[in-house]
């Protein structure tokens, strides 16, 4: 039974190359495409293949030049008017194509939203295995095997995991587990357009409204979070907004305060289902610093921690500590701020 299932070895080594499918957000690259091309690359160069990425949707040629700049030796343009909004089974058909056509040795997808929908549906497609939420990636050169790693049970384990038998091996990568390259402009690469062949429109799902969140905070973009838990209380986070206002900030929030109904899904920081964040600069209010949160922050570049109890875990992980009453040392830091702007 489990020969049947499996790929003839002579059928694996026929597979190359490493490939990213890029990200959008509106007009512009998702962050998160440039730290997975960066892993690409580095596996890429350990397996003595290419590094090439897809882009998908309408007049996106002028974004292959930055996946160029940031590591792609080849990016694969698929345009057409029907892949203008993302659909799941539209976008999977396409892309499966592709794949059979080209045979690559790894497809890496972000773990974000649109890379945690697609990343499985293509896999089902193509009867392969997903490495998902991977916050570490290793090489098996003699076996060209993939080993992708991430945490489990909140954190209280790491789980290695590899795809041996099936090509592509797909994988979800960790928004922040890689650091993307800088852009080298003088760096060149090809850029070819992939003929799409639609036929008649058969998905079952359908656009019938997209609405802005404008509130949402793009944690993972920001260069400085501030986040609170539940030692701020349901009204601190309108103090939180303010300092953060004054710090160009995106606002986060702990487990225990997405638990108390104080904020809603999108503010979660943390691991395991949270939001994991790498900012320059992340301050926690009130945070206890579980190990789940831990894992959310652990990449980030300096960390501040506010709360009264001076033997909260967050202090462990801290650059900074600040012990003191989340209502007198937050309105002081916000209005010193605004001193400094004015």
């Amino acid at each position: 039974m489990w020969d049947e299932l499996l790929t003839p070895l002579e059928e694996i080594t026929e597979a190359v190359n490493v490939w990213v499918v890029a990200e959008t957000q509106g007009n512009e690259l998702a962050p998160i495409s440039y730290e997975v091309l960066g892993a690409a690359r580095d596996m890429a160069d350990l397996l003595g293949v290419r590094a090439e990425a897809v882009l998908i949707g309408v007049e996106v040629q002028g974004l292959a030049e930055q996946l160029i700049w940031r590591g792609a030796d080849t990016v694969y343009l698929l345009e057409h008017e029907r892949l203008a909004s993302y659909d799941t089974q539209t976008y999977t058909r396409v892309l499966a194509d592709l794949v059979r056509a080209r045979n690559p040795e790894a497809l890496l997808f972000g773990a974000s939203d649109y890379g945690q929908d697609l990343a499985p549906r293509l896999a089902q497609e193509l009867d392969t295995g997903l490495l998902p939420h991977c916050t570490r990636l290793e090489v098996d050169q003699t076996e060209r095997v993939i080993l992708g790693t991430r945490s489990a049970y909140g954190g209280e384990l790491m789980i290695t995991g590899a795809c041996p038998e099936k090509r592509p091996q797909i994988i979800t990568v960790r928004p922040g587990a890689v650091q993307p390259f800088p852009a080298d402009k003088s760096r060149l690469g090809e850029t070819e357009h992939v003929p799409v062949e639609m036929a008649e429109d058969t998905t079952t799902a359908k656009w019938l409204k997209i609405v802005d969140e404008l509130s949402k905070p793009d944690l993972q973009g920001a260069s400085i979070v501030v986040a609170g838990g539940r030692g701020v209380g349901a009204d601190g986070f309108v103090m939180l907004e303010e300092l953060a206002r004054e710090l160009g900030a995106a606002v986060g929030a702990s487990r225990g305060a997405l638990d108390e109904g104080w904020v809603g899904k999108e503010y979660w920081v943390g691991g395991a289902g949270g939001t994991p964040v790498a900012p320059d600069l992340y301050v926690a209010c009130g945070i206890s610093g579980a190990l789940q949160h831990y894992l959310g922050i652990k990449d980030a570049g300096f960390i501040v921690a506010i709360n009264s109890d001076a033997e909260a875990p967050i202090f462990k992980l801290a650059d900074l500590g600040i012990v003191g009453d989340f209502d007198q040392v937050v309105p002081a830091l916000t209005e010193g701020l605004k001193g400094l702007h004015s």
